[in-house]
């Protein structure tokens, strides 16, 4: 299988012409393997770079007014005290329980004890299992939705490609039951888009830089909810 990451960059770097000046005739190194190495650096650190450069030009040009929407929508379901059903595959698996555990956790000091009650879909492996083999791996979100969900609850979606048939699945049954529907996606937003009352798109089409850019959202929206859930119970104990 070809490498999937292209390295293709001709390397005339001073310091590999330097290197080949200083060898002296009778040395043991062999020019190839030490030019070769140099040329796989150069390359290793150019394609690292560039990487990073795509990755700040693209959360530059990030939803902000989508990402601030999401953040306002689980403090409103906090404070009326509805739950929160976060679900992904893959990597967008990993973030729902990441983010569960932050906004359960994290916000936990905020205000006098009060608890937000978020649900990751992804962490009950015999549930996940059972749904896989005897009804379909598409449904093992939605038929847990079923048990749980309630009107103006929020069903959190993650998906990179906003395709995948298990995260649509749930997204239906959570607007089924009349709860609120929230997206985080990539490309141009996928079939989830219009199943999500709020969908905040990453604008790129390279995977683990959507991945990156997920966990960031995720993370700036814990900020935004925690932040405010603070200044709320500060004003609030100011007033009495």
């Amino acid at each position: 299988m070809p490498c999937p990451y292209n390295f293709d960059i001709a390397d005339e770097s001073p310091d590999a012409r330097r290197l080949e000046l200083s060898l002296p005739s009778n040395s043991s190194l062999n020019p190839g393997i030490v030019f070769g190495g140099l040329r796989m650096a150069n390359r290793v650190e150019v394609e690292c770079k560039r990487y990073f450069t795509d990755l700040r030009q693209i959360a530059a040009n990030l939803p902000y007014d989508s990402i601030d929407r999401i953040a306002e929508e689980l403090l409103n379901g906090y404070e009326s005290g509805h739950a929160v059903y976060v679900f992904g595959n893959g990597g967008s698996a990993s973030l729902a329980s990441h983010f569960a555990c932050d906004l359960n956790k994290g916000t936990s000091h905020c205000n006098g004890g009060k608890r937000f009650r978020v649900l990751a879909l992804t962490d009950n492996i015999p549930t996940i299992t059972a749904w896989a083999n005897d009804s379909s791996y598409e449904d093992i979100f939605a038929e847990q939705l079923k048990n749980f969900v309630q009107p103006r609850d929020i069903a959190f979606a993650i998906s990179c490609s906003g395709n995948s048939p298990n995260v649509l699945n749930a997204l239906a049954v959570a607007r089924e039951a009349n709860a609120l529907t929230i997206g985080i996606t990539g490309f141009s937003g996928g079939k989830m888009k219009m199943l999500c009352d709020i969908c905040a798109v990453v604008p790129s089409e390279d995977m683990q830089i959507i991945e990156d850019l997920h966990l960031s959202m995720a993370h700036s929206i814990f900020r935004l909810v925690s932040s405010r859930i603070t200044h709320k119970s500060m004003a609030a104990s100011s007033a009495r």
